[in-house]
């Protein structure tokens, strides 16, 4: 009896989310998804999939992420222009981000209370409010 396919959770939640499940999206799937709840960059991405022999240019793992991100499957945390980190856990949640090592950790959705938000512009609704708390050890 042969084991299961090593792709097999990462083809589940391509499909699930209605990408074509090409072989680098696969690939960087598995790296993202397979390990738990975990916020990279996508630098890091990439230096993962060189490492794992992953043929991918930076500007695919980008477009990848960006993706994914279209349908839901991960959420972008902005922590400084130009710095972004991407998350795999999409749930209600916001984050403490370290400024010396660059870490973020999750913190659970309701430990946070966000009161008296302004009315947003006409037109427009408040799809989520992230909180990031940045902490040093300074």
């Amino acid at each position: 009896m042969t084991g299961p396919r090593p792709f097999t959770n990462a083809v589940d939640i391509i499909r699930a989310a209605h990408l074509r499940p090409t072989r680098q999206r696969l690939a960087l799937a598995r790296l993202l998804f397979e390990a738990g709840d975990r916020h990279v960059t996508a630098e890091q991405l990439h230096n993962e999939a060189l490492a794992a022999q992953v043929p991918v240019s930076l500007a695919t793992v980008y477009n990848t992420l960006h993706q994914f991100m279209a349908a839901s499957l991960l959420r972008e945390v902005v922590v400084n222009p130009g710095r972004s980190y991407f998350d795999t856990n999409v749930s209600d949640h916001h984050h403490f981000f370290h400024e010396e090592s660059g870490q973020l950790a999750d913190i659970a959705g309701d430990r946070i209370e966000v009161k008296h938000l302004p009315e947003p512009p006409a037109g427009t609704k408040v799809r989520r409010v992230d909180v990031v708390i940045r902490v040093s050890t300074e």
